[in-house]
């Protein structure tokens, strides 16, 4: 319940703050209407979106509609803010998810295998994946893969969704950086346990260096991993921005900047709100399967 409390006030100070900044971007009336508008047309679009009451009043309004996850109509859209973000957040997840799939599935045995054999030529090239993967930015790596899979051999499509192809480079381009960070926690983690006294003790009674490895190293791995990659899941889906740009992938990150461009108000709110309630709501059940992993675990103070 305490952790739950602070979920709501880490919502409201979030509300709080997206409801600032969006009105430090100017006045949506000014692109709502045609060059060479009046004032007088301006003040009418304004009393139409309810622009003109007070800030008091108008934050009122966005906190009722925050209770009821009814974030109001976009502006430049005429479409509900909640439809609009549901309808796009099924593309967002399937990116996302190909993302973590390729993190885990190479960051995972990289860092196994960079712990196991500390010290030698694995670890070098590991640890140099490692410092490639968070020293290029997502869009230089997506911006290369265009280069040679798209224009020079024709062999995956530049942008849109589709088929599975249109996945592999957006895909790989968002999860780069995240297979990086998952591959120096396995590592860093693995490398604690192995130096441990019981794991020197398994190896001193004869069990296999696999199971040594998987079963006493791997197993204790499991509880900072779950953390980072429930996580990093939800913030792939609002770091997604440039990626999806650039691929023209129809997702929550390249609404929000189409959103923020047209100063759709209602639209930016809903998008930032929505995205961060999943963060909470993704922290609050990793903590519950923290307890389901490890029995010593309780949710106590």
């Amino acid at each position: 319940m305490r952790r739950l409390l602070y979920s709501f006030i880490t919502l409201f100070v979030l509300a709080t703050t997206i409801f600032g900044l969006v009105r430090l971007t100017g006045d949506p009336a000014i692109l709502l209407t045609p060059e060479g508008a009046t004032e007088l047309e301006r003040i009418q679009i304004r009393e139409d979106l309810g622009l003109n009451e007070t800030l008091l009043s108008q934050f009122g309004r966005f906190i009722s509609e925050v209770a009821t996850l009814d974030f109001g109509t976009s502006f430049h859209l005429g479409q509900s803010v909640t439809d609009v973000y549901f309808d796009r957040l099924p593309n967002s997840i399937l990116l996302v998810t190909v993302a973590m799939a390729f993190a885990l599935a190479l960051g995972i045995p990289a860092g196994i295998i960079s712990a196991i054999y500390n010290g030698r030529w694995m670890d070098f090239a590991a640890k140099s994946l490692a410092l490639t993967g968070m020293s290029i930015p997502g869009f230089v790596m997506a911006l290369t893969m265009m280069f040679f899979f798209s224009v020079k051999f024709s062999w995956l499509p530049t942008f849109g969704i589709g088929t599975w192809k249109h996945l592999v480079m957006p895909g790989i381009a968002l999860g780069w950086y995240f297979a990086a960070s998952t591959l120096r926690l396995v590592r860093s983690t693995m490398l604690d346990v192995l130096s441990s006294d019981y794991v020197k003790l398994a190896r001193l009674k004869g069990v296999k260096e696999r199971r040594v490895v998987m079963r006493h190293a791997f197993a204790n791995v499991l509880i900072p991993l779950i953390s980072l990659t429930g996580v990093n899941f939800v913030v792939m889906i609002n770091a997604a921005t440039i990626v999806e740009v650039i691929f023209v992938w129809p997702g929550l990150g390249s609404l929000l900047l189409e959103a923020v461009g047209e100063r759709d108000f209602p639209l930016v709110q809903g998008i930032v709100v929505m995205s961060g309630t999943l963060i909470i709501i993704t922290n609050f059940l990793i903590d519950i399967v923290y307890a389901w992993v490890d029995p010593r675990i309780r949710l106590t103070r």
